[in-house]
């Protein structure tokens, strides 16, 4: 996958930061690069009150996105 886009893309928003972890472990074993917003404010033990992001380079928004799905879908 062609990662050179500057543009992110949010590909999960959530309150709970260990669904942050496991979605940017698992799109990692596709060789997906992710980038987890607010992951600061957790490190020094400030819980995000809007949500934790992780974001996806747009070029890699569907595959990621059907990814996530699959596993949502497995998990059932």
């Amino acid at each position: 996958m062609n990662h050179h886009s500057d543009t992110l893309i949010t590909i999960l928003e959530t309150s709970f930061i260990h669904e942050i972890h496991i979605a940017k472990s698992l799109l990692a074993t596709y060789n997906i690069p992710t980038y987890f917003f607010d992951e600061n404010l957790t490190t020094i033990g400030i819980p995000s009150s809007e949500g934790y992001r992780l974001k996806v380079n747009e070029l890699d928004f569907e595959n990621a996105k059907q990814i996530l799905a699959t596993a949502k879908h497995h998990n059932k």
